[in-house]
Order: structure tokens, then C-alpha cells, then sequence
């Protein structure tokens, strides 16, 4: 005992630290509550309190989807700077939660180091996306050039001196807390910014890949929503107890079947299945190329069993839409358990949300608890189904090189067609 004692006396804990080992104890819930606009709570002030909220939600949704065609018309760069905004925006709710329950310790730079280190992990993801999507710009630019190169080293360089800032700011009697809040700002930092950066390498590969799985969670949680509201019976989980299976076998049925829809609509316009290109000529983005395969209207048979149910023996679909079946299922059934993980941490903290952003909503992160899950899986999706070799970027790095190492790899490269007996084929034709 008197050993146990000793240690923690040189770790620096004192009464107050060892309170804090049992979970949460002692603090207080983060204060939340939804803001309804005064017009709103006049208009509805005779129904009641669900009825209330069902036209509450409903109204700001309408907004919300508004706002997500606004963006999508105003095109690629806009919706990156959403994005980034949106990213800004979660990460400030769970800060403030941490911060909230232990402000009372007053941990010293604190929120100062947490945006630090948002700051550092956005010029590193960022900074590998600009060499990556705009390699002949940065090439073509001297300063752009030396940071592309010493990028890496750079990133690294930053989080050690927050790294060491951290070390710095250790406080006796706080220790423990400190190591609390530095596990919860790097965790913050995973769950959101990888997940951010993540959404914009899928809106590269085309608008398609960024729109469509978004929409099938939105309209995943409208649906399951809708179906609960008038149909739930039976609870579904009890980390969400207005969760019913009615909603939740409800929206993956519609979630599907929009999938299959809207993806059959977008994927006859180019502007949403080509992928997003920087065009070095006129310095902007291009959205114009030769739809791929997976764009193209192909016949399909249908199965035996169902040709006397449908009356048809052949069906015309993209492929694509094929894929949307998966992104689709993945949003109705893996989808939802991205808010079922954010009911479980609200339940931890005592809160209802995670902010009071937007009316009936809560805050923004309580909007985007599944959007992350499905970006990551849209990511490893492309990265494994869709996304092949890319010949133009590797044109882009070969004119590059020097003189020398391009006539090296043009050698290599002829001496390999030859012996495959690919070069003597083409020549004689």
C-alpha cells in the first residue's frame, strides 16, 4: 500500500486526479437543447409535443437537402470547402464536450493544442492531396514544388512541436487528465478528419461517388425515420429507444430502391460520372471525359424465377447501379450503427445531442455520425471493385523526369513490349 501510494505521489496524482478514475465521475452534462425559431414554435404552437417535432425536423430536412442541391450545383470546389467546413464544425463539437466535462480542472492549452494538431493533420492529408490531384501545377510552381517534396517531412516536423508542446504543458496534479484529453483530441482527429479527407478523394473519382452515397444515408434516416413514426412497434436497440425494426426494415428497403433510381438518373450525365480533374490550361477543374463502362446502359438477363413475375427476360442498367445496391445495403444496415456508436457517446456524457445547431437536429455531428462510416467504406469500395491504374498521372510524372531517366524507362518499357511480342504486332500492323 505504502509502495502504491509512492508511485502515485511521483506520478503526480493527488485527491482530486484519483476522483477523476472513476468514469465520468463528477462532471457535469454538456448542456444542449434545440433552438426552434420563434416563427416556428408560434405556427406549431397547438400541436403536440411529437407532432411538433415531426413538422420541426421535416421543415429544416427540406432545408438541409435545399442546401445539399445548392452546393452540388455550385460544383467540385465548393463542395470541398463544405467539407472542410462541416470537418471544422464536428471536430469543435466533441472538443467543446471534452472540454466541457472537465473544464473545471482547467487544463492548461488545451483547446489551444487540440487546434493545433487539427491544423497539423489538415496540412498533411491536404497537403498529399494537392501533389496528388494537381501534380503538373505544383511542378510548375518553385514554392509549391519545395513543400511537395519535403511535405512529409514537414507534417512531422509540426506534430513534434506539438508533441513536445504537450510534454511542456504537463501540469502536477493534472497529469492523468491531460493524457485523458490528449487521447481524446487524436481520437477526435481519426474519427473526423481521416473520414474528411477520405470524402474528398471519393468526390475525385467522380461527383457520382460522393452524391449518391450520401443521399442513400440521408434518405436511409428519413425513411427509417417516416416508418417509425407512423408503423414502430418493436424497439430495435436500446442505445436508441425510438429506434424500432418497423424503420429500420422500412428504410432499407426505400433506401434501395432510391438507390437504384437515382443512380440510373445521374449516371447519364457527365458532369456526375467523370472524375474531377485539375486542367493546367485554363487552371480550373474539369468534370468532361468518355464515360467509362461502368456508365454505359448494358442488357442483363433476369433470373428465371422472377421473368414470370416481371414479364421480362432482359433488363437495360449501368453497371453502376449494380454497385449502388451495395452502397446502398451498406447505408440501411451498417450505415445506422454510426449513430447508434454516437447515441452510445452522448449516453455516456448525459446528452442529448451533440450541439443545438440546427432545430430538432441537434448539432452538426449529430447529422454526420453515419456519413463518415460511409465514407470509408465508399474509399475501400472504390479501392478495391472500382479504381484501376491511373495512365494519365503517370504521364504527368514521366514528363517530369529528366531527359536521361525518361529515355531509361522509354528502353525498359520498348524491350518489354517487344519480348511479350506486343511492339512487333503493332509495328506490323
Amino acid at each position: 500500500l505504502q509502495e502504491s501510494e509512492s508511485e502515485n505521489k511521483l506520478d503526480g496524482e493527488t485527491a482530486s486526479d484519483s476522483e477523476s478514475k472513476s468514469e465520468f465521475s463528477g462532471s457535469s452534462p454538456v448542456p444542449t437543447s434545440d433552438d426552434t425559431p420563434e416563427v416556428l414554435n408560434r405556427a406549431l404552437s397547438n400541436l403536440s409535443s411529437r407532432w411538433k417535432n415531426w413538422w420541426v425536423r421535416g421543415i429544416l430536412t427540406l432545408a438541409m437537402i435545399t442546401f445539399f442541391f445548392i452546393i452540388i450545383y455550385l460544383g467540385p470546389m465548393v463542395l470541398m470547402t463544405i467539407v472542410m467546413c462541416v470537418q471544422i464544425k464536428c471536430f469543435h463539437e466533441i472538443i467543446t464536450i471534452g472540454y466541457n466535462v472537465y473544464h473545471s480542472y482547467d487544463l492548461p492549452w488545451f483547446r489551444t493544442l487540440s487546434w493545433y494538431f487539427l491544423l497539423c493533420v489538415n496540412y498533411f492529408f491536404y497537403g498529399e492531396t494537392v501533389t496528388d490531384y494537381f501534380f503538373t501545377l505544383v511542378q510548375r510552381e518553385e514554392p509549391l514544388r519545395i513543400l511537395s517534396k519535403y511535405h512529409r517531412f514537414i507534417s512531422f516536423a509540426l506534430y513534434l512541436t506539438g508533441f513536445c508542446m504537450f510534454v511542456l504543458s504537463l501540469v502536477k496534479k493534472h497529469y492523468r487528465l491531460q493524457f485523458y484529453m490528449f487521447g481524446w483530441t487524436h481520437v477526435t482527429l481519426l474519427i473526423v478528419v481521416t473520414q474528411s479527407h477520405l470524402i474528398i478523394h471519393n468526390l475525385f473519382e467522380g461527383m457520382i461517388w460522393f452524391i449518391v452515397p450520401i443521399s442513400c444515408v440521408i434518405c436511409n434516416d428519413i425513411m427509417a425515420y417516416m416508418f417509425g413514426f407512423f408503423f414502430g412497434r418493436t424497439p430495435l436497440i436500446k442505445l436508441s429507444p425510438k429506434k424500432t425494426w418497423e424503420g429500420f426494415i422500412g428504410g432499407f428497403f426505400s433506401t434501395v430502391l432510391f438507390g437504384l433510381l437515382l443512380s440510373y438518373v445521374m449516371s447519364g450525365y457527365r458532369c456526375f460520372t467523370c472524375p474531377v480533374e485539375f486542367n493546367n490550361d485554363t487552371n480550373s477543374f474539369t468534370v468532361d471525359c468518355e464515360p467509362s463502362e461502368l456508365f454505359q446502359l448494358q442488357e442483363y438477363n433476369i433470373p428465371v424465377v422472377l421473368q414470370s413475375v416481371v414479364g421480362w427476360k432482359t433488363v437495360q442498367m449501368y453497371p453502376f447501379q449494380i454497385h449502388s445496391i451495395a452502397l446502398s445495403t451498406f447505408a440501411s444496415l451498417i450505415g445506422p450503427f454510426g449513430g447508434f456508436f454516437a447515441s452510445g457517446f452522448k449516453r455516456a456524457f448525459k446528452i442529448k445531442d451533440f450541439a443545438n445547431t440546427i432545430p430538432g437536429h441537434g448539432g452538426i455531428m449529430d447529422r454526420f455520425d453515419c456519413q463518415y462510416l460511409m465514407a470509408t467504406f465508399v474509399n475501400v469500395y472504390i479501392a478495391s471493385f472500382i479504381r484501376g491504374p491511373n495512365p494519365s498521372k503517370l504521364i504527368q510524372q514521366f514528363l517530369t523526369l529528366r531527359p536521361d531517366q525518361q529515355l531509361h524507362i522509354f528502353n525498359t518499357l520498348k524491350a518489354h513490349l517487344v519480348d511479350r511480342g506486343i511492339l512487333g504486332s503493332l509495328e506490323d500492323a
